[in-house]
């Protein structure tokens, strides 16, 4: 019998396969539900082997990949529904805590190591992308609905604060490469990037979405209670996902993250495509407001 890690994994093994069985009802051959359904029964055989035999990071990065694709399915579901007003927030909510779960495994699993040792960085920087990604979509389906926000609004900016800040932790996997007289590279450009700590287009946009729900959170949720909505948010027993419980400074965060984005576009990657008028039209709207 695999030891602590497939004990963990077991009961969530068999949740992910009643998940699958509804899930396939409603698709048609989906290639991430069917690479989500395979891994799935990898993991219960691999789980009924014996502990020396089977290496418990494995299991939990095969883990991991299944949620992935099980959830990618989820999501484009709802982002063609328009994230629909009556059900999307509970959906959004479930999906989170799907993407959550490996991380508490690792810890139910008593590995004694850092999820970016046991996952490694891809797979972690994944998670978070993906949790901050969707909170991203929903965020931005549901702000221009009036009545909605109305009744939401703490919600509202929640989302935004954890969806930010699963994006910023996204970005901070990766070490910004610090050039010296030991590092350097031919390519002023690549140099430039790394330093910067943008490995990838995820990491750009990354940067672009974290910076468009600061401007949300400013220009949406109600001037000048931040204070009153910080006090509510971190005494809320039904916190949202996010195990921290500082709100951030939306303009102060929102400035720091979309300069460099706009640096970086103009600069390294000029003539990439990258759009930089949305970014400025926000910095120029953080300009407008009171210090």
């Amino acid at each position: 019998m695999a030891g602590p890690a497939g004990l963990a994994l077991r009961p969530r093994l068999a949740a992910l396969g009643r998940r699958l069985l509804g899930l396939s009802a409603a698709s048609s051959g989906d290639s991430f539900l069917v690479n989500g359904s395979m891994t799935v029964e990898k993991l219960k055989d691999l789980c009924r082997e014996d502990e020396e035999n089977v290496n418990p990071s494995y299991l939990l990065q095969l883990y991991t990949q299944a949620v992935l694709d099980i959830t990618y399915f989820e999501e484009n579901k709802l982002v063609d529904e328009d994230f629909p007003e009556k059900s999307s927030l509970q959906k959004v909510k479930e999906l989170i805590c799907l993407l959550l779960e490996p991380e508490i495994v690792i810890k139910e699993s008593s590995m004694h190591q850092e999820p970016l040792k046991v996952l490694g960085t891809e797979l972690l920087e994944c998670l978070y992308w993906r949790k901050g990604a969707l909170l991203y979509m929903y965020c931005h389906a549901v702000k221009e609905r009036g009545e909605w926000l109305t009744e939401n609004g703490e919600w509202f900016k929640k989302c935004l604060n954890d969806g930010i800040h699963y994006l910023l932790k996204m970005l901070s996997f990766r070490c910004p490469i610090q050039l010296n007289e030991e590092v350097s590279f031919d390519d002023a450009d690549t140099a430039r990037l790394l330093s910067d700590g943008i490995f990838s287009d995820t990491h750009l946009l990354a940067m672009m979405y974290s910076g468009e729900m600061c401007y949300w959170g400013l220009k949406y949720c109600e001037e000048g209670k931040q204070e009153s909505h910080k006090t509510n948010l971190e005494s809320n027993s039904e916190s949202l996902y996010c195990s921290h419980s500082a709100v951030l400074d939306f303009r102060e965060q929102g400035e720091k993250i979309l300069m460099t984005y706009v640096a970086v576009c103009e600069g390294p990657l000029k003539g990439q495509k990258w759009n930089t008028a949305t970014a400025k039209q926000i910095l120029d709207y953080f300009k407008t407001l009171p210090k």
